[in-house]
């Protein structure tokens, strides 16, 4: 082998291995292997959506190797979030659990893409330290993410560990994606139940319940994450509202957050059948819709099919139609909207959030530092590179016009005037086509409203009058 078909570079390195899998092939063979198919399929979309690349996926165990170690950790925090909401419904002692080990440090690396050395040796000692569920990284990784992910570090001390020299300083993750930073209180007033369902294409959907009461439907929109969303310096103060007084199911959409990110169709009647998925599998029969943003369109459109069974409509911050569906976009923002497809490719998925930035500045553009920084990390997550633009092809296409007239429950449509994603004109002309429905202008230039503000008290206001029909409606 030549010199110039090995090279010694720096690289963070994952390990994984299941837990107790023998035992589990023993008790049923053919629901392990489907729970491992389903777990390989986890590591996969977290590791390819944070820059890193599998390596080797032999039998139970996953190594995988990424440029920068935010990457890597980050991916593991996502990968053992989505693989505990999985295994929810599954007795503990059936459950398919792995552990992470994390390690940076040098590797060689071969020309077949192959990697091996002391760094990857020491990733796989730490993932035998890790509890089952649990991330362990060493001193190198906690050095260089330290300030950079949500997690707080709980020192092993030194561990000597086989075919290793040195001993190696081992630091167990303490806080996980469904933890990180969510205050206690919510915690006592929210308790959210993850189901998992499956649409006619064979796309694994998760859906939630929260609170108690007549029940709410809220329609999956882009950027979503079940998990995140709980503990959004945005949303939070919303679902908290809503889960008081009623039973208010949400979901992630295909492509996003804990439901499946790899799948063949994506469009309008795609995310209008995964809707009817989730309400069939709710068991909800008659219940008000909840549409934000891209999900306004998607909701008119179950709305005009579905009339027995939505019993208000409550729209804020959409679109009838998407960009490319719209007479007044020009030649001219056609060419920039292909040019920002192209940059989403290449920077979405970065670790320098400065591209993310764009959209951020777009949704809540008087977002403060921390905020952003949250929506900035929260894009990643929730949705790869290859998705985002997928979906934002997808949504351009909508067209739900001809749809509206034939909207029979009673409708709130709420858009702040300023808003600086999507134009105060669009929401205007839902409510003008849509019979007997309301036009509520909130006085702000976020698209994502935030708590601050007196328009995020004005929408929950409005939202809570409207669906207890107070106020006239």
């Amino acid at each position: 082998m030549s010199d110039t078909d090995i090279r010694q570079r720096l690289a963070a390195i994952l390990a994984a291995d299941g837990v107790g899998y023998s035992r589990l092939m023993a008790l049923d063979e053919r629901a392990t292997l489907t729970a491992l198919d389903a777990a390989r399929a986890v590591f996969s979309c977290a590791i390819e959506s944070h820059q890193g690349r599998v390596i080797d996926m032999a039998g139970d165990s996953v190594l995988a190797v990424f440029d920068t170690a935010t990457g890597a950790v980050s991916a593991s925090l996502v990968i053992q979030a989505q693989l505990a909401a999985h295994s929810s419904e599954v007795p503990g002692d059936s459950q398919l659990q792995f552990r992470i080990g994390v390690h940076l440090g040098d590797v060689i690396e071969k020309a077949d893409g192959t990697v091996y050395g002391d760094g990857v040796n020491i990733a796989a000692r730490l993932q035998g330290l890790a509890e089952p569920g649990g991330v362990t990284v060493s001193d190198s990784i906690r050095t260089a993410v330290r300030g950079k992910v949500s997690a707080a570090f709980d020192d092993q001390g030194e561990q000597s560990v086989k075919n290793i020299a040195e001993p190696v300083r081992a630091f167990r993750l303490k806080t996980t994606v469904s933890t990180v930073s969510r205050p206690t209180h919510m915690a006592k007033e929210i308790e959210q139940e993850i189901r998992f369902c499956s649409t006619a294409d064979g796309v694994r959907l998760a859906y939630s319940s929260i609170g108690n009461g007549s029940t709410v439907v809220k329609t999956g929109n882009w950027l979503t994450h079940l998990e995140y969303d709980l503990i959004s310096p945005f949303m939070r103060g919303h679902w908290i509202a809503l889960a008081k007084d009623h039973t208010l199911i949400r979901y992630d959409p295909r492509g996003s957050g804990l439901s499946d990110w790899d799948f063949d169709e994506m469009s309008l009647d795609s995310f209008v059948s995964d809707l009817e998925t989730v309400v069939d599998a709710s068991g909800a029969e008659r219940f008000a819709l909840l549409g934000m943003s891209q999900g306004c369109a998607v909701s008119i459109a179950y709305a005009a099919r579905h009339p027995d069974r939505v019993t208000r409509l409550f729209l804020y911050g959409g679109f009838a139609q998407g960009f490319y569906r719209r007479p007044q976009t020009t030649e001219t923002q056609k060419q920039s909207f292909e040019a920002m497809l192209t940059l989403t490719r290449l920077g979405w998925g970065q670790d320098n959030p400065a591209f993310r930035q764009m959209f951020t500045s777009q949704f809540a553009p008087d977002a403060t530092k921390e905020q952003a920084d949250w929506f900035n990390d929260m894009q990643r997550i929730a949705v790869s590179p290859e998705n985002a633009v997928r979906y934002m092809i997808a949504v351009a296409q909508f067209d739900v016009s001809e749809l509206l007239p034939q909207v029979k429950a009673p409708t709130l449509v709420c858009h702040s005037r300023d808003d600086a994603r999507v134009p105060f004109d669009l929401g205007r002309r839902i409510a003008g086509a849509i019979p007997g429905a309301r036009l509520v202008p909130l006085q702000s230039r976020n698209h994502i409203l935030l708590p601050t503000e007196p328009a995020f008290a004005r929408f929950d206001d409005e939202l809570q009058h409207f669906l207890s029909g107070k106020l006239g409606y």
